[in-house]
């Protein structure tokens, strides 16, 4: 087994954080009653896609009803369709749908993973969970350190997660330490050249509202896909 999956398992057994345990494991019990007749997931969720990726996604943390009962990354809910569908536009993606773990979607030179990995009530893990989460981001980098060329973090929870977890992996972050933005860019350099780019979550509030539009994701993840050198479209 390689290393990054043997990572995977050990993320899908974690127990850390009470709150998290037995919220993901509520959630799965009772179900939602679209999915009533579905086996939920119900652990940590490990990060999707290549080994040897040359770009990373950063999110926040499964949905409950979502990664949580798919056990896959972003995949069964409408903040995964829109990632999705903008990796599948820009070339990154086998389809442009993740409605189940084996869908036979397939990512091309990119990974995605979270800060913290356990769906959180209300969607909002605690800063303190994310400290607690953060050794297997840092893990994570590390691993595909030999390959990864860029980085993008969705929304300032997954801004703030990438910068210490960068350090700890071996980058060079600026100080003081950039802000978050969509569309920033910043150059780190240490552990081999990289950019990491900010771009809105792909949340429903998000997307729903316009904040965040199709074309605008597909224009981060273009520049982010050329900045890895993936061919992309």
């Amino acid at each position: 087994m390689d290393a990054l999956a043997d990572l995977d398992l050990r993320i899908a057994g974690c127990r850390a954080c009470p709150r998290l345990v037995d919220w993901r494991e509520e959630v799965a019990r009772t179900r939602r009653a679209a999915f009533a007749d579905q086996t939920y997931w119900g652990r940590p969720v490990p990060g999707f896609g290549p080994p040897d990726a040359r770009l990373l996604i950063i999110g926040l943390a499964p949905a409950a009803h979502g990664g949580n009962r798919t056990g896959r990354m972003f995949t069964g809910d409408r903040s995964g369709d829109v990632l999705y569908q903008a990796l599948y536009d820009v070339g990154l993606a086998s389809q442009p749908t993740s409605v189940a773990a084996d869908d036979g979607l397939e990512l091309y030179g990119v990974r995605v993973t979270a800060p913290v990995h356990c769906a959180p009530p209300a969607n909002k893990p605690t800063p303190g969970e994310r400290e607690t989460c953060r050794p297997w981001l840092v893990q994570e980098l590390r691993l595909l350190r030999p390959t990864l060329r860029a980085v993008v973090a969705l929304g300032a929870f997954g801004w703030q997660a990438a910068l210490p977890a960068l350090t700890e992996a071996g980058w060079s972050v600026p100080r003081p330490r950039p802000g978050f933005a969509h569309g920033a860019r910043v150059g780190l350099d240490g552990a081999g050249r990289l950019e990491l780019f900010g771009c809105f979550h792909v949340s429903q509030r998000n997307t729903f509202t316009g904040r965040l539009t199709p074309a605008m994701l597909r224009e981060v993840l273009g520049t982010a896909a050329r900045a890895a050198g993936l061919p992309g479209r």
